[in-house]
């Protein structure tokens, strides 16, 4: 991680923290597409786990992060570390830990839980279509494999339903599980992890946000509305 074309965080113990995460004796590993969540005193984000040594470490960002305070990061095993941000640029920034971790853990997903999907929270408005009937429900988190909805309508286990307006474009998904109003669903397609950041990004801009625009720019996407009005018109 070089700090040099790095803009440091004000406020921040760059000479202490500088130090520890550019420690060369500290061994250093490079994590390559290790999805991991971001989480700052405002919102949550989407990043990749590159370079890791026991007291720091360099994520990528998908959008510019504002970064002023302390800083939690969590990953599939749902374990979570405490950080300090140092520096930041555009599509990157690097952080010290707030104590030394285990790097072999954090290299290896490591954990007695079982390996789970990043969860992003949401609460913005969407339609459910299914059966030829349309009803309003609540979408509560989001994945690049599926979402949480709240609904009045019950559905049952393994019905396909589609989501249409609210945040997301037309998504086919499948109920998972029901737990009284609320239900987990599984998408039709996975959304990549670009695709995540932006629908990730539209959730903070659009808090409530019942219309959006279609311009959806991503091929991923756009596969997702062709899906869904393939098994439409089917």
């Amino acid at each position: 991680m070089h700090m040099s074309s790095d803009e440091r965080i004000e406020g921040s113990s760059t000479s202490c923290a500088a130090v520890q995460v550019e420690d060369r004796s500290a061994p250093r590993f490079t994590l390559l597409i290790r999805a991991a969540k971001l989480i700052t005193e405002t919102a949550e984000h989407l990043c990749v786990l590159r370079d890791v040594s026991a007291t720091g470490i360099s994520v990528r960002l998908f959008q510019p992060v504002p970064l002023r305070g302390a800083a939690r990061l969590e990953v599939q095993t749902g374990d979570n570390y405490d950080l300090t941000p140092v520096w930041q640029r555009s599509d990157a920034a690097g952080f010290q830990f707030a104590a030394p971790i285990d790097v072999e853990r954090l290299v290896r997903n490591a954990s007695r839980f079982p390996k789970r999907e990043l969860r992003f929270r949401a609460d913005v408005p969407v339609t459910l279509a299914f059966a030829g009937q349309r009803r309003e429900a609540r979408l509560h988190n989001l994945s690049q494999k599926g979402a949480m909805i709240e609904s009045r309508q019950l559905l049952s286990l393994d019905q396909w339903v589609r989501l249409e307006r609210g945040i997301l474009p037309e998504i086919e998904a499948r109920v998972r599980w029901r737990e009284g109003q609320r239900h987990g669903l599984v998408f039709d397609t996975t959304l990549s992890l670009q695709d995540l950041a932006s629908l990730v990004t539209r959730l903070r801009a659009n808090p409530g946000t019942a219309d959006l625009p279609d311009a959806w720019g991503s091929e991923g996407l756009q596969k997702l509305v062709a899906v869904a009005q393939q098994r439409s018109a089917s």
